[in-house]
């Protein structure tokens, strides 16, 4: 099967996916979902409850039949991807694979000051043991540059240019 028109946005968590799908999805008039949300949505329980009670391969399997399931009905929609989905096997076939990169310092300081930093830093655990966390991104950084096919680094902040760079390369129609 060939490369579907895609983007699928990668990165760590906390690097902004969500917010910078959202954003490119309201500017370019494209479809955008959430690989977490749909897996929320299939369990109908968030996902630290599903890793608290089912353990991260369950989770990992989840993500697989998720990968699958865009692989097979997914078209001319920009993708945002949970901080492990790189794993999936066929995440090349999905899309145009965009890693929205940034330092681990950058990120945690990005969740920390944000308006609702207490909802932020609750979904995601993990930095509740900072040196866990980095050691973690530490170990995903050299990977998720590695299968990425474009990286945008999302230090500048600055939105309008990360979303003109993601239009760049992106291999579906959209409106302006």
């Amino acid at each position: 099967m060939s490369k579907k028109n895609n983007i699928i946005l990668i990165g760590f968590m906390g690097v902004g996916k969500g917010t910078t799908a959202r954003a490119f999805a309201k500017k370019y008039g494209v479809y955008a979902i959430d690989t977490d949300d749909l897996i929320e949505s299939l369990e109908n329980r968030e996902i630290k409850k599903i890793f608290k009670k089912e353990g991260e391969s369950y989770f990992r399997n989840l993500e697989q039949k998720t990968a699958n399931w865009i692989e097979k009905c997914v078209d001319n929609t920009l993708i945002s991807c949970g901080g492990g989905f790189y794993k999936v096997n066929n995440l090349n076939n999905l899309g145009t694979i965009v890693l929205l990169d940034a330092s681990f310092d950058w990120i945690y300081n990005r969740l920390k000051s944000a308006k609702n930093s207490k909802k932020k830093l609750a979904k995601r655990p993990l930095f509740s043991e900072p040196k866990k966390a980095k050691a973690l991104y530490k170990e995903r950084e050299r990977i998720y540059k590695s299968v990425a096919d474009v990286i945008i680094d999302m230090e500048s902040g600055n939105l309008d240019k990360i979303l003109k760079d993601i239009a760049k390369v992106a291999p579906m129609k959209m409106e302006d």
